[in-house]
């Protein structure tokens, strides 16, 4: 699905070496693939053509202007979650009446905006949001349409951290609580509540909680218009899984298969959010080996990236596969694999210089003999990789470049020193 390829024992993205661009941009480095970006919307467009779709890219996990002005090239349109993300939005030529705006907590200052620049849709997370909608909506003298989230109390099996769409959790209201919901505000005249809105979690690697979710849901929809509610979008979020290694998670075809049947003469227009199915396999980062280092029972390949540059190993235990860029013969791999039993790898710990023992990509992992100044490629870094990226330890972020066939251009220089301070000399 990715075109992160080796070629002679060295890693390719597209038709360049990855050596090529390391030497040339410098390490840590982010790697982005526009085919792959191309190719994984296109798989969602084709999967879900049978059923009037809207696929509305998911900006929190890759948010780079220029990676927005592709998805929008690519006829997407967004799923924002902050004021701020409506602007990069705006600022990448998307248009907002294809945007849906969710999150729990915004702000009276990101509802006025997001109302002037007449959006699609807000994805409303409680009674409390809805009301203040409606007052704000009512003081400018607008009429906004809003899909309430509901939770249908489906467990994704995935991270506690990334589950959303149980009765506990901090989303949207309960299935039980949403027809009085409708009830106590769908007639209001400032708001057009006319949409469901779903997002059980992320990633979801099978397809059956979202088959549960969406039959529990649709059942409600029914009972709303038989109340003489006008229901006619149902969005069912993301959470779409996103190959962390090679052929764990389904693809948009397969989950297509089992969902269209469900909702394809129900009247109803859909709305996907996939973001991490689309970005994840689309980067690496790329780091180098300052030094290694045998401590114990335990080796070390101490590189030059980070928790900074890649936090979810040490938030989440999130598994990345890692390999060298440049390998032997007997190193070579076309798969992704969790563990590997191939003979003369050595089990190592790969870490980063920040000053934190939970600073690591991968623990006890069998990888091959490693020296200074080798090149390392964490796979899978496209998706919450960059965006969650911070300066810890007074570290500058990574520069992210993008690869279009065997062309190259940076597309967020590296940040300097001084780039460190400038907001704080005031």
């Amino acid at each position: 699905m990715d075109l992160f390829n080796y070629k002679n024992g060295k890693l390719y993205c597209e038709d360049i070496a990855v050596e090529e661009l390391a030497s040339e941009f410098g390490t840590p480095l982010y790697i982005y693939s526009a085919n792959t970006i191309k190719r994984h919307i296109d798989n969602f467009q084709q999967a879900f053509k049978d059923v009037p779709t809207t696929i509305c890219y998911s900006v929190k996990v890759c948010s780079n202007i220029n990676i927005l002005k592709m998805v929008a090239a690519q006829g997407e349109a967004f799923d924002v979650v902050s004021g701020g993300e409506l602007y990069r939005v705006l600022q990448a030529g998307g248009d907002p009446g294809r945007v849906v705006y969710a999150g729990v907590g915004k702000t009276d200052s990101e509802i006025r905006y997001a109302i002037e620049q007449k959006i699609g849709y807000f994805n409303i997370e409680s009674e409390a949001e809805l009301e203040n909608i409606i007052k704000i909506a009512g003081e400018m003298g607008k009429v906004v349409n809003c899909a309430l989230r509901v939770n249908p109390d489906v467990d994704p099996k995935t991270h506690t951290y990334t589950t959303t769409g149980k009765k506990e959790s901090k989303f949207g209201v309960d299935i039980e609580r949403a027809i009085n919901v409708f009830e106590t505000y769908g007639r209001n005249p400032n708001i057009r509540l006319c949409g469901i809105h779903l997002h059980i979690g992320s990633p979801v690697y099978t397809v059956e909680p979202y088959v549960e979710a969406i039959t529990k849901t649709l059942a409600m929809i029914d009972e709303l218009r038989t109340r003489g509610f006008v229901i006619d979008t149902l969005d069912i979020g993301g959470g779409y899984a996103a190959d962390y290694t090679t052929g764990k998670a389904p693809s948009p075809a397969d989950y297509a298969r089992q969902i269209i049947p469900l909702v394809k003469d129900k009247g109803l227009k859909i709305i996907l959010e996939p973001g991490r199915s689309i970005m994840g396999n689309a980067a690496i980062m790329v780091s180098r080996v300052n030094y290694t280092k045998t401590s114990g029972e335990k080796n070390f390949a101490i590189i030059d990236g980070a928790m900074n540059d890649l936090i979810r190993p040490m938030l989440y235990g999130a598994f990345h596969f890692i390999w060298p860029v440049n390998v032997s013969e007997k190193f070579a791999i076309t798969d992704r694999q969790e563990v590997m039993d191939m003979p003369g790898l050595i089990k190592t710990d790969v870490v980063g210089p920040i000053c934190e023992s939970g600073d690591f990509l991968a623990q006890d992992r069998m990888l091959p003999p490693m020296k200074r100044g080798d090149l390392l490629a964490a796979y899978t870094a496209g998706a919450y990789g960059y965006a969650m990226a911070s300066q810890y330890n007074s570290r500058p972020r990574a520069v992210e470049v993008l690869v279009d066939g065997s062309q190259a251009k940076i597309i967020r220089r590296r940040e300097t020193w001084a780039d460190l301070v400038a907001p704080e000399l005031i």
